[in-house]
Protein backbone atom coordinates (compact mmCIF):
# COMPACT_ATOMS: atom_id res chain seq x y z
CA UNK A 1 0.00 0.00 0.00
CA UNK A 2 1.35 3.42 -0.98
CA UNK A 3 2.17 5.82 1.85
CA UNK A 4 -0.53 8.42 2.38
CA UNK A 5 0.28 11.97 1.36
CA UNK A 6 0.55 14.75 3.91
CA UNK A 7 -2.51 16.39 2.32
CA UNK A 8 -4.53 13.19 2.85
CA UNK A 9 -3.44 13.09 6.49
CA UNK A 10 -4.57 16.70 6.97
CA UNK A 11 -7.99 15.98 5.45
CA UNK A 12 -8.46 12.89 7.59
CA UNK A 13 -7.77 14.93 10.71
CA UNK A 14 -9.76 17.97 9.57
CA UNK A 15 -12.48 17.14 7.01
CA UNK A 16 -13.36 20.84 6.54
CA UNK A 17 -9.82 21.79 5.55
CA UNK A 18 -10.42 21.68 1.80
CA UNK A 19 -13.47 23.95 1.97
CA UNK A 20 -11.61 26.49 4.09
CA UNK A 21 -8.71 26.39 1.62
CA UNK A 22 -11.10 27.00 -1.27
CA UNK A 23 -12.80 29.87 0.54
CA UNK A 24 -9.47 31.45 1.45
CA UNK A 25 -8.55 31.95 -2.19
CA UNK A 26 -12.07 33.02 -3.15
CA UNK A 27 -11.87 35.69 -0.44
CA UNK A 28 -8.41 36.84 -1.52
CA UNK A 29 -9.56 37.16 -5.12
CA UNK A 30 -12.66 39.11 -4.04
CA UNK A 31 -10.47 41.46 -2.02
CA UNK A 32 -8.31 42.19 -5.06
CA UNK A 33 -5.12 40.40 -3.99
CA UNK A 34 -2.65 39.63 -6.77
CA UNK A 35 -2.83 35.87 -7.17
CA UNK A 36 -1.19 35.74 -10.59
CA UNK A 37 2.53 35.74 -9.87
CA UNK A 38 3.09 32.07 -10.65
CA UNK A 39 1.06 32.26 -13.85
CA UNK A 40 2.95 35.34 -15.09
CA UNK A 41 6.24 33.54 -14.53
CA UNK A 42 5.10 30.47 -16.47
CA UNK A 43 3.59 32.58 -19.25
CA UNK A 44 6.96 34.27 -19.78
CA UNK A 45 8.65 30.89 -20.33
CA UNK A 46 6.50 29.63 -23.18
CA UNK A 47 5.12 30.73 -26.53
CA UNK A 48 1.51 31.55 -27.23
CA UNK A 49 -0.94 28.68 -27.02
CA UNK A 50 1.38 26.41 -25.06
CA UNK A 51 0.22 23.17 -23.48
CA UNK A 52 0.41 23.57 -19.70
CA UNK A 53 -0.08 20.98 -16.98
CA UNK A 54 -0.98 22.46 -13.59
CA UNK A 55 0.17 19.62 -11.33
CA UNK A 56 -1.48 19.82 -7.93
CA UNK A 57 -3.75 22.54 -9.26
CA UNK A 58 -5.90 22.91 -6.15
CA UNK A 59 -8.94 25.13 -6.84
CA UNK A 60 -7.41 26.24 -10.13
CA UNK A 61 -6.15 29.77 -9.66
CA UNK A 62 -2.85 29.31 -11.56
CA UNK A 63 -4.23 27.23 -14.41
CA UNK A 64 -7.22 29.54 -14.83
CA UNK A 65 -5.03 32.58 -15.42
CA UNK A 66 -2.87 30.68 -17.89
CA UNK A 67 -6.01 29.56 -19.72
CA UNK A 68 -7.21 33.17 -19.90
CA UNK A 69 -3.82 34.06 -21.40
CA UNK A 70 -4.52 31.66 -24.25
CA UNK A 71 -2.80 28.47 -23.15
CA UNK A 72 -4.19 24.93 -23.35
CA UNK A 73 -4.41 23.95 -19.68
CA UNK A 74 -4.96 20.67 -17.89
CA UNK A 75 -5.09 20.67 -14.09
CA UNK A 76 -4.71 17.59 -11.90
CA UNK A 77 -5.22 17.32 -8.15
CA UNK A 78 -5.87 14.45 -5.78
CA UNK A 79 -8.54 16.30 -3.79
CA UNK A 80 -12.01 16.01 -5.40
CA UNK A 81 -13.32 19.03 -3.50
CA UNK A 82 -10.58 21.25 -4.91
CA UNK A 83 -11.21 19.99 -8.44
CA UNK A 84 -14.94 20.62 -8.05
CA UNK A 85 -14.20 24.20 -6.99
CA UNK A 86 -11.83 24.65 -9.94
CA UNK A 87 -14.55 23.57 -12.35
CA UNK A 88 -17.13 25.79 -10.69
CA UNK A 89 -14.99 28.92 -10.44
CA UNK A 90 -12.86 28.53 -13.57
CA UNK A 91 -14.60 26.80 -16.47
CA UNK A 92 -12.43 26.29 -19.53
CA UNK A 93 -9.38 24.24 -18.55
CA UNK A 94 -9.64 20.48 -18.18
CA UNK A 95 -9.71 19.70 -14.44
CA UNK A 96 -9.06 16.10 -13.36
CA UNK A 97 -8.96 14.27 -10.04
CA UNK A 98 -5.78 12.24 -9.93
CA UNK A 99 -2.87 11.13 -7.78
CA UNK A 100 0.36 12.67 -9.08
CA UNK A 101 2.21 9.50 -8.04
CA UNK A 102 0.07 7.62 -10.58
CA UNK A 103 -0.02 10.31 -13.26
CA UNK A 104 -0.82 8.77 -16.66
CA UNK A 105 -2.75 11.26 -18.75
CA UNK A 106 -2.52 9.27 -22.02
CA UNK A 107 -4.52 6.55 -20.26
CA UNK A 108 -7.20 9.17 -19.66
CA UNK A 109 -7.35 10.30 -23.27
CA UNK A 110 -4.87 13.19 -23.04
CA UNK A 111 -2.11 11.96 -25.28
CA UNK A 112 -0.17 15.12 -26.14
CA UNK A 113 2.75 15.99 -23.85
CA UNK A 114 3.16 19.41 -22.27
CA UNK A 115 5.42 22.35 -23.02
CA UNK A 116 5.59 23.22 -19.35
CA UNK A 117 4.40 21.73 -16.08
CA UNK A 118 3.85 24.06 -13.15
CA UNK A 119 3.80 22.71 -9.61
CA UNK A 120 3.04 25.66 -7.34
CA UNK A 121 1.60 26.04 -3.86
CA UNK A 122 4.09 23.78 -2.03
CA UNK A 123 2.55 20.74 -3.73
CA UNK A 124 5.80 18.79 -3.45
CA UNK A 125 5.83 19.22 0.34
CA UNK A 126 2.33 17.71 0.60
CA UNK A 127 3.39 14.48 -1.13
CA UNK A 128 4.22 11.32 0.75
CA UNK A 129 7.99 11.25 1.23
CA UNK A 130 8.26 7.91 -0.55
CA UNK A 131 6.58 9.23 -3.70
CA UNK A 132 8.56 12.42 -4.30
CA UNK A 133 10.94 10.94 -6.87
CA UNK A 134 8.12 8.96 -8.45
CA UNK A 135 6.12 12.15 -8.95
CA UNK A 136 9.10 13.92 -10.50
CA UNK A 137 9.59 10.99 -12.88
CA UNK A 138 5.90 10.92 -13.78
CA UNK A 139 5.92 14.62 -14.57
CA UNK A 140 9.10 14.23 -16.62
CA UNK A 141 7.37 11.60 -18.76
CA UNK A 142 4.63 14.11 -19.64
CA UNK A 143 6.96 16.80 -21.04
CA UNK A 144 7.76 17.47 -24.68
CA UNK A 145 11.39 17.39 -25.74
CA UNK A 146 12.80 20.67 -24.45
CA UNK A 147 9.91 21.14 -22.03
CA UNK A 148 10.25 22.46 -18.50
CA UNK A 149 9.01 21.60 -15.05
CA UNK A 150 8.72 24.61 -12.71
CA UNK A 151 8.28 23.96 -8.99
CA UNK A 152 7.69 26.28 -6.06
CA UNK A 153 8.65 25.11 -2.56
CA UNK A 154 8.83 26.91 0.76
CA UNK A 155 11.40 26.34 3.49
CA UNK A 156 10.25 24.74 6.72
CA UNK A 157 7.74 22.48 5.00
CA UNK A 158 9.45 19.20 5.79
CA UNK A 159 11.17 18.95 2.40
CA UNK A 160 14.57 20.59 2.62
CA UNK A 161 15.96 22.21 -0.50
CA UNK A 162 19.07 19.98 -0.52
CA UNK A 163 16.88 16.89 -0.43
CA UNK A 164 14.73 18.29 -3.19
CA UNK A 165 17.72 18.82 -5.45
CA UNK A 166 18.93 15.28 -4.72
CA UNK A 167 15.54 13.99 -5.88
CA UNK A 168 15.68 16.24 -8.94
CA UNK A 169 19.02 14.74 -9.96
CA UNK A 170 17.81 11.21 -9.27
CA UNK A 171 14.78 11.83 -11.50
CA UNK A 172 17.15 12.81 -14.32
CA UNK A 173 16.44 16.54 -14.42
CA UNK A 174 18.93 19.37 -14.74
CA UNK A 175 18.39 22.68 -12.95
CA UNK A 176 18.04 25.60 -15.37
CA UNK A 177 17.14 28.22 -12.77
CA UNK A 178 16.98 28.69 -9.01
CA UNK A 179 15.10 31.74 -7.76
CA UNK A 180 13.79 32.89 -4.39
CA UNK A 181 10.37 33.97 -5.63
CA UNK A 182 8.04 33.77 -8.61
CA UNK A 183 9.30 37.20 -9.74
CA UNK A 184 12.71 35.52 -9.97
CA UNK A 185 14.67 37.26 -7.23
CA UNK A 186 18.09 35.76 -6.58
CA UNK A 187 18.29 32.53 -4.61
CA UNK A 188 20.77 32.12 -1.73
CA UNK A 189 21.34 29.81 1.23
CA UNK A 190 19.20 32.17 3.33
CA UNK A 191 16.20 32.11 0.95
CA UNK A 192 12.90 31.05 2.49
CA UNK A 193 11.37 30.04 -0.84
CA UNK A 194 12.57 28.27 -3.96
CA UNK A 195 11.38 28.42 -7.53
CA UNK A 196 13.23 25.81 -9.60
CA UNK A 197 12.96 25.55 -13.39
CA UNK A 198 14.01 22.08 -14.49
CA UNK A 199 14.63 20.38 -17.83
CA UNK A 200 15.03 16.67 -18.57
CA UNK A 201 18.75 15.88 -18.56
Amino acid sequence: MRERSEWTRIIEEDPEHSQRYIQKFRDLAAEGFDLGGEARCIDAMVGRGARVLDAGCGPGRVGAILFDLGHDVVGVDGDPELIAAAGEDHPGPTWLVGDLAELDLPARGISEPFDVIVCAGNVMAFLATSTRRVVLEKMRSHLVDGGRLVIGLGAGRGYEFDGFFEDVEAANFRVDLRAASWDLRGFSEESEFLVAALSPA
